[in-house]
């Protein structure tokens, strides 16, 4: 039998004990595992290193090396994201409705788990803790596949993990990591039915759209971020230069960056030349309309391919439209329905934006960079869907489990 299906058996196997468990149980073991990589952060640098050392002779660029990267600080900050997690509500047999029906019959409605969640994602080390506290929280069993080049990061960090719960009340057959980095293994994860119960993908547009097209399993599709900002003619310059800074630059690598700026043409003709030496002074590559290049000679020509590509690095699309009709419509055609921002005093343009344009997560004045599980106060997210059943933008606990429905009679039969 594969490694896949063995794994996947064994995360079946554990799921229904999770569901016995209490929240202090859970709580326990999410504690004792945040201390462990933290006492143990040294030999998962120490293996972080053999992904970044294999990811430069590779060629990847800074900007992915960025995300795989793990020292210290970053160690703290994901034993931290266990611990907030811990903090957090458990969802499970929480009541959502109940019902007296005419008949004497009494229905509550609650939340229960998922059961076993396989969640395939790429180059960033932190999903995997990230994954197995909130899976283990809503009490689910999870069959994790990362990418190639965080393998040895991933593979460390799930020891570290497993060693913890030995002593705890979640079976450590609860988290899977399959290590076969062979495509071969992702391809089989898409058809266990039967095994698992969900299939989230976290990752690049080719990663998500391979799980969505190929999978047999049900999906929550996490969305590429093609995310804009638009520039309103009535926009603050200083609110607008702030915000479109902090949208591309504060982390280029990470999908709620902006990758289109939309300018209406009436602030580009007053601001859109200082802003665009701004982002030269960040070294971000400028790749604009022909209305762009007359503001700044050095930008290179922006495709329609452009348009639609997520490069989580310092490249920026830029496009000046004459009105608002056409930054929605540049949204509409190009954008991921992820996170998309106005910068406006106008009210009324603001009301438009938000209405019409579809998008998980909706901005007026403020950075896309908050579409995060920490920054809605969720806790550490197990992505951003952009799909519209079950959950859409960042998903917490509550997203990662189902519903039951508890009737209660006193010898009704139906005639």
């Amino acid at each position: 039998m594969s490694e896949v299906r063995t794994k996947a058996g064994l995360a079946q196997q554990a799921a229904p004990v999770l569901n016995k468990l209490t929240t202090e149980q859970k709580n326990q073991a999410l504690l004792s595992m945040a201390d462990a990589l933290i006492q143990r952060s040294a030999e998962i640098i120490q293996a972080n290193a053999e992904d970044l050392q294999r990811g430069k002779e590779q060629g990847t660029s800074p900007s992915l090396l960025d995300r795989l990267a793990l020292d210290e600080s970053r160690i703290q900050g994901i034993a931290e994201g266990l611990r907030q997690i811990v903090e957090l509500p458990d969802p499970v047999g929480d009541t959502l409705d109940t019902m007296d029906r005419p008949n004497g019959l009494s229905i509550t409605k609650i939340r229960v788990p998922i059961g076993v969640i396989g969640i395939v994602y790429e180059a960033r080390p932190n999903v995997t803790v990230d994954a197995a506290g909130l899976c283990l929280k809503s009490g689910n069993a999870v069959v994790l596949r990362g990418g190639s080049s965080a393998i040895s990061s991933n593979k460390k960090i799930v020891e570290v993990l497993h060693d913890a719960m030995a002593a705890t009340a979640i079976p450590k057959d609860a988290l899977q990591l399959i290590e076969d980095t062979d495509r071969a293994s992702v391809d089989e994860m898409l058809k266990l039915n039967g095994l698992l119960d969900v299939i989230i993908p976290r990752g690049g547009s080719s990663l998500i759209q391979n799980v969505v097209m190929n999978a047999t399993v049900p999906v929550i599709e996490t969305g590429a971020g093609i995310c804009h900002t638009y520039l309103d003619q009535s926009a603050d310059p200083v609110m607008a230069e702030q915000i479109s800074l902090n949208a591309k630059v504060q982390r280029p690598s990470v999908c709620n960056s902006m990758e289109t700026l939309l300018v209406h043409a009436d602030f580009a003709a007053q601001h859109l030349a200082g802003l665009l030496e701004k982002f030269r002074e960040q070294q971000v590559e400028i790749r604009g309309d022909e209305a762009t290049k007359g503001y700044a000679s050095w930008a290179l020509s922006a495709s329609p391919e452009d348009y639609a590509t997520e490069y989580n690095d310092y490249v920026l699309n830029v496009r000046i439209v004459n009105n608002l009709d056409e930054a929605i419509e540049h949204i509409a055609d190009y954008g991921t329905k992820h996170s998309e921002c106005i910068v406006s005093a106008s009210s009324e343009n603001a009301s438009r934006f938000i209405q019409e344009v579809d998008a998980a997560a909706v901005y007026h004045n403020a950075s896309t960079r908050f579409t995060d599980g920490f920054e809605f106060g969720f806790g550490a997210e197990i992505g951003i869907s952009t799909q519209k059943l079950h959950a859409r933008g960042p998903m917490g606990l509550p997203a990662l489990t189902s519903t039951k429905y508890i009737v209660s009679g006193s010898g009704q039969i139906r005639q």
